[in-house]
Protein backbone atom coordinates (compact mmCIF):
# COMPACT_ATOMS: atom_id res chain seq x y z
CA UNK A 1 0.00 0.00 0.00
CA UNK A 2 1.27 3.48 -0.72
CA UNK A 3 1.85 5.22 2.57
CA UNK A 4 2.23 8.95 3.02
CA UNK A 5 2.99 11.65 5.50
CA UNK A 6 1.17 14.93 5.88
CA UNK A 7 2.29 18.00 7.77
CA UNK A 8 -0.11 20.00 9.90
CA UNK A 9 0.12 23.19 11.94
CA UNK A 10 -1.83 23.31 15.20
CA UNK A 11 -3.54 26.53 16.36
CA UNK A 12 -0.54 27.44 18.55
CA UNK A 13 1.82 27.21 15.57
CA UNK A 14 3.28 23.80 16.43
CA UNK A 15 4.09 21.80 13.29
CA UNK A 16 3.56 18.05 13.32
CA UNK A 17 4.38 15.36 10.77
CA UNK A 18 1.59 12.79 10.56
CA UNK A 19 1.35 9.31 9.03
CA UNK A 20 -1.21 7.48 6.92
CA UNK A 21 -0.81 3.99 5.42
CA UNK A 22 -2.96 5.10 2.49
CA UNK A 23 -3.32 8.04 0.14
CA UNK A 24 -6.95 8.43 1.28
CA UNK A 25 -5.86 11.54 3.22
CA UNK A 26 -5.77 13.33 -0.12
CA UNK A 27 -9.53 12.81 -0.42
CA UNK A 28 -10.11 14.69 2.83
CA UNK A 29 -7.57 17.51 2.97
CA UNK A 30 -6.00 20.07 0.67
CA UNK A 31 -2.49 21.36 1.33
CA UNK A 32 -2.57 25.05 2.16
CA UNK A 33 -6.08 24.90 3.62
CA UNK A 34 -7.03 25.23 7.25
CA UNK A 35 -9.95 23.53 8.94
CA UNK A 36 -11.93 24.23 12.06
CA UNK A 37 -10.63 21.97 14.82
CA UNK A 38 -13.72 19.75 15.04
CA UNK A 39 -13.90 19.45 11.25
CA UNK A 40 -10.20 18.53 11.08
CA UNK A 41 -10.60 15.88 13.77
CA UNK A 42 -13.74 14.41 12.14
CA UNK A 43 -12.04 14.24 8.72
CA UNK A 44 -8.92 12.73 10.29
CA UNK A 45 -11.00 10.13 12.11
CA UNK A 46 -12.80 9.11 8.93
CA UNK A 47 -9.71 9.08 6.70
CA UNK A 48 -7.42 7.24 9.11
CA UNK A 49 -10.12 4.70 9.91
CA UNK A 50 -10.57 4.03 6.19
CA UNK A 51 -6.79 3.75 5.81
CA UNK A 52 -6.60 1.25 8.68
CA UNK A 53 -9.53 -0.71 7.25
CA UNK A 54 -7.72 -0.94 3.90
CA UNK A 55 -4.69 -2.41 5.64
CA UNK A 56 -6.94 -4.88 7.44
CA UNK A 57 -8.64 -5.91 4.20
CA UNK A 58 -5.29 -6.55 2.59
CA UNK A 59 -3.24 -8.01 5.46
CA UNK A 60 -5.83 -9.29 7.91
CA UNK A 61 -5.14 -6.82 10.73
CA UNK A 62 -5.80 -3.10 11.24
CA UNK A 63 -2.98 -0.58 10.98
CA UNK A 64 -1.79 0.24 14.47
CA UNK A 65 0.21 3.21 13.19
CA UNK A 66 -2.88 4.80 11.62
CA UNK A 67 -4.92 4.21 14.75
CA UNK A 68 -2.06 5.54 16.88
CA UNK A 69 -1.84 8.64 14.70
CA UNK A 70 -5.55 9.18 15.12
CA UNK A 71 -5.26 8.83 18.89
CA UNK A 72 -2.40 11.35 18.87
CA UNK A 73 -4.42 13.88 16.82
CA UNK A 74 -7.46 13.51 19.06
CA UNK A 75 -5.37 13.90 22.23
CA UNK A 76 -3.58 16.98 20.89
CA UNK A 77 -6.88 18.43 19.67
CA UNK A 78 -8.30 18.33 23.19
CA UNK A 79 -5.82 21.04 24.19
CA UNK A 80 -7.59 23.47 21.84
CA UNK A 81 -11.18 22.37 22.46
CA UNK A 82 -11.99 25.45 24.55
CA UNK A 83 -10.99 27.75 21.67
CA UNK A 84 -14.06 27.95 19.40
CA UNK A 85 -12.15 29.51 16.51
CA UNK A 86 -9.22 27.07 16.61
CA UNK A 87 -8.08 25.95 13.18
CA UNK A 88 -5.62 23.32 11.99
CA UNK A 89 -3.72 23.94 8.76
CA UNK A 90 -2.70 21.12 6.46
CA UNK A 91 0.62 22.32 5.10
CA UNK A 92 1.91 19.56 2.83
CA UNK A 93 1.67 15.98 1.62
CA UNK A 94 4.71 13.78 1.21
CA UNK A 95 4.44 10.48 -0.62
Amino acid sequence: MPEMRFTIRWPDGTVEACYSPSLVIKDYFVPGESYKLLEFLAKSREALTIASDRVEARYGFPCSRALGQLARLEAAGRAYSTHPEARVAVEAFEE
